[in-house]
């Protein structure tokens, strides 16, 4: 089922869709998913079905409008909103997922609109990152990056919550007569914000311990390797086959939030340290950019990244191109790089001679069998005795 925060609960067995009315677990879960583009951009809608999945949506129906801007109200054209509602209470869905950032304003109009939740990827991605979340330091994190995607999203609903009055008009008239949902709301802001400091400051002392720990290993003259990559490319997977660890690996997008560092030896004996980082996505939320911050550091701090690409994926060189505009956004731009092509013991052998062709000094190699470790163990030893 989908976490809390993206759907809120209406009480044992019932979800709240948004405005107050109860729905049943099993109604809450189907979701119609929005986009703007083209016939050509629907396979954008793949991957956002994907992380419907991993959230346990189930996805009943599709929408694209073709057009080079949202609209500033509700996102899709006036038009478009009708056909969505249409096929809202035709699938019986009480959920619609748009990719892309919706404002505030565009979901409280969908949502009168399509009497639906509304949720945007940026929400959706977040939800699966609180439901993932482990350890008490990913868990910090992830909240922060909730709460900084939720501040700005408060608003007043009903007369409860609406601004009666305030401010300063003639004769002093209007001091003395704020609502109650004024107060309510700014109430809950300096909740919101006490909150996220207390995390913040959380967030920086694990950054600061795990920085003293990469300090221990620079001084121990220890070269470390980072595994980077987008979700589910097959990294916690090449983690163990390299290390010998036994790293949870699953088939599911953003399975690895917390990372984890093994020490190991390349084929030539050079001791290093490999650590499996989070996976990138397409239009990652920079909320959890600036949340995960410490996290990613052992990226930027890495002497190596190996850059892991799923060779079975129809976009993997639009997914190369995604994970170094990441590793460009927080400081990563200059590290040496090696690309390994994994997967390639199910991947179409056609689409592994484009990626090879495309990028001439990768390594195909395949986790789950094996094939191709050696000559990756051999390449980062090379790597590694260039720096």
């Amino acid at each position: 089922m989908p976490g809390p925060w993206l759907v809120p609960s209406g009480g044992a067995g019932t979800r709240d869709d948004g405005d107050g009315r109860s729905l049943p677990d099993e109604e809450a879960t189907r979701a119609v998913l929005v986009g703007l583009g083209s016939a050509e951009d629907e396979p954008g809608l793949d991957e956002l079905e994907r992380l419907a999945s991993t959230d346990g949506v189930a996805v009943v129906g599709r929408l694209v409008q073709t057009r080079d801007r949202p609209d500033p109200a509700t996102y899709l054209g006036s038009g478009k909103v009708t056909e969505l509602a249409g096929m809202v209470q035709e699938r019986s869905a009480a959920l619609v997922i748009a990719d892309g950032e919706l404002t505030p304003g565009q979901v409280r109009n969908l949502e009168d609109r399509l009497g639906a939740r509304v949720v945007d990827r940026t929400a959706l991605i977040l939800d699966i990152f609180a439901q993932h979340a482990r350890s008490s330091e990913g868990k910090a994190q992830v909240e922060l990056a909730q709460l900084a995607y939720q501040l700005p999203r408060l608003r007043g609903q009903g007369t409860e919550l609406s601004r009666v009055g305030g401010g300063r008009t003639a004769g002093g008239a209007g001091i003395g007569v704020r609502g109650p949902g004024e107060q309510r709301l700014e109430s809950e802001r300096r909740h919101l914000r006490r909150r996220m400091t207390v995390l913040r400051r959380q967030v920086e002392e694990t950054g600061k311990r795990r920085e003293r720990t990469r300090s221990r290993r620079r001084r121990n003259q220890v070269p470390s390797v980072a595994l980077t990559g987008y979700t589910n490319a097959g990294k916690s997977a090449l983690l163990n086959r390299l290390t010998g660890a036994d790293v949870l690996v699953q088939d599911a997008l953003f399975a690895t939030l917390d990372p984890t560092v093994r020490r190991t030896r390349t084929a030539g004996g050079r001791e290093y340290t490999l650590t499996d980082t989070v996976g990138f996505v397409r239009h990652l939320p920079h909320q959890l950019v600036d949340a995960f911050r410490s996290t990613l550091e052992e990226v930027v701090d890495a002497d190596l990244v190996l850059h892991v690409v799923d060779a079975t994926a129809a976009d993997a060189m639009a997914q190369v191109t995604t994970v170094r505009g990441v590793l460009y956004e927080i400081g990563a731009r200059d590290k040496p790089e090696l690309l390994a092509i994994n997967k390639i013991d199910v991947a179409p052998p056609e689409w592994v001679a484009a990626l090879r062709s495309a990028y001439p000094a990768a390594i195909p190699v395949s986790a789950l069998t094996g094939e191709g470790i050696d000559d990756l163990r051999a390449a980062i030893d090379r790597a590694l005795g260039r720096l």
